[in-house]
């Protein structure tokens, strides 16, 4: 461990205390696991105390952890990760906070921590379905207004619920089910004999 995440560690340790759920260090980079109530006056203290000053929101993603890796998820099924820069100290940090509810996802909007965050959390509610306290804009951002349901949720399906197509009669762009029939693609492996041996 660098003596720089390490100094880092340390002034993470001292700005939060005891709302620090989970502190990992791992590939060079340090991720800190706060609760969803915690949340906003966390990212607050990172910001304005001096010791960690991380004044740039540089991303922040939805994720969906119901079938993560290879066993049963057991936790809670939606977060939230920002990630923080401090020019001032010149590192990084990894925040994470789960929501507290799978079936309504709820988390403090970072819109009046950071402005950078508001495009940010339209993406992770319009793929995730992640709604954040506080946002005065929260509306879809990369799908149509129509759309129907989250893509990015682990559970939705890959054909989706609805396809669209232009209708000449009609004039206009409409919704109609989806046509398409599931089905399992088997991909068909051919190898030479000596496929790959030096002669």
């Amino acid at each position: 461990m660098t003596t720089q995440l390490e100094n880092l560690e340390a002034a993470v340790k001292a700005v939060l205390g005891e709302r620090v759920v989970h502190m990992k260090l791992a590939l060079g980079e340090l991720t800190v696991q706060v609760k969803a109530q915690d949340y906003l006056q966390v990212m607050l203290d990172l910001r304005d105390d001096a010791a960690t000053h991380f004044e740039q929101l540089i991303d922040l993603c939805g994720l969906d952890y119901s079938t993560y890796g290879d066993a049963v998820w057991e936790g809670k099924r939606f977060a939230v990760v920002s990630h923080l820069l401090s020019l001032a100290h010149n590192w990084r940090l990894r925040v994470r906070v789960f929501a507290e509810d799978d079936d309504f996802p709820l988390v403090a909007s970072l819109v009046d921590v950071w402005s950078t965050a508001n495009w940010y959390e339209r993406e992770a509610f319009d793929f995730f379905g992640i709604l954040f306290e506080g946002h005065n804009d929260l509306r879809r951002i990369l799908t149509d207004y129509g759309f129907i349901g989250h893509p990015f949720r682990k559970d939705f399906p890959v054909s989706g619920y609805v396809e669209m197509r232009y209708d000449a009669d009609q004039k206009r762009v409409v919704y109609q089910p989806v046509t398409i029939e599931p089905r399992e693609n088997t991909p068909r492996i051919i190898r030479e004999e000596n496929y790959g041996v030096k002669a």
